[in-house]
Formats: C-alpha cells, structure tokens, sequence
C-alpha cells in the first residue's frame, strides 16, 4: 500500500543512498513533451528531510533546466531492485543553480569537493513538497555492476582541453536565450 509523506524520513533517506540510479521528470507549462531521464554516479545529495540537490553533467539537451525556469515542478524516482521492493517518488520544486555563480561554487566545495566544478552543467536543488512510496511489486530483480565510466571520460577530456562551456554553447545544452527549447516543435 503506498503512502504519502510530507518530506523523507531516515528509512527512506537509507533507501536513497542504498540506489545506484534515479529518475528525474519535468515538463513545460504548455503544450510540450514531458522529459524523462535516468540520473546515475553519485550526484545527488541530501541537504535535509525536505531538500536535496544533484549535480548536472552536460548533455545533448537541457530540458531539465527549461521546465523548472519555466515551472519550478520535478518529479524524482527510485526503484528497488533488491529482494525488498519499492518505489519511491518525490514531488518537489527545482531551482537551478547555474555553473560558475558563487552560489554553484560554494555546493560544489561543500558537497561535491572532489569533483572538478569545470565537470558539470549546473546544479539543481529541490525543495521537497511531497513524498511518496509504492509497492514495487512489478519491479524485475536486477544485479548492480558497476558506473559507466564514458560519460566521466568524455567529460573529464573535454574539461582538460578546455572545450566543456564551448560544447555546452555550441550544441544547445547552456539554459539561456540563445538556446530556448521550443516545446511547440512536436
């Protein structure tokens, strides 16, 4: 039977740091695709019971970033793959927290001190507004390997020749006015 609860609680905060993948989703206030990804490595982090933070890689679009300027709505989602199963959503409001402003800076420092602040896009910090757990039942049982590691090598060479912002601007992937998604294309 699920349940909801108005932030995490210490179970649900060991269930988090137990997964090795999640899911975010957002969508634009008007006509438009609902844009749904799997978020990997360890780029998210719990500040308390009603707020977290993930730290954004660059990739080929930035979605993400468009809808909550646009809504601040995002869904995040974890599943149980284990014995134990569950589902686990939270319903919050995102803010972003753009590359290099002195804000970005001091999270990278604070929670994210052993990666390059160069490495990523943004980050994104959710004030939780609810939360909700499912049964997970019709969940397959699936083993852990390990990360990929293409995308922290692509990344990591990009940052070291200097080309990351120059990637991000040239194929779209920067929030801004030069770049806009326009949802009515589809």
């Amino acid at each position: 039977m699920g349940k909801f609860l108005t932030e995490l609680n210490e179970e649900l905060v060991h269930f988090i740091h137990k997964q090795h993948m999640f899911f975010t989703a957002t969508a634009p206030s008007n006509q438009g695709r609902i844009n749904l990804s799997p978020k990997g490595y360890d780029c998210l982090k719990i500040i308390n019971t009603k707020s977290i933070i993930y730290l954004d890689y660059a990739g080929s679009g930035n979605e993400t970033a468009n809808h909550i300027k646009d809504n601040q709505k995002i869904t995040l989602m974890w599943n149980s793959f284990d014995q134990k199963p569950l589902i686990l959503r939270i319903y919050g409001y995102g803010e972003v927290i753009e590359k290099h402003t002195e804000n970005y800076l001091t999270l990278m420092e604070e929670y994210y001190p052993e990666i390059d602040p160069n490495s990523a896009r943004q980050i994104f910090r959710i004030r939780i507004e609810a939360v909700q757990t499912s049964c997970g039942y019709g969940v397959p049982l699936m083993d852990y390997n390990e990360d990929r590691d293409v995308m922290m090598k692509w990344t990591n060479t990009k940052v070291s020749q200097g080309k990351l912002d120059e990637y991000i601007d040239k194929h779209g992937a920067r929030l801004d006015e030069k770049h806009p998604i326009n949802n009515n294309d589809i």
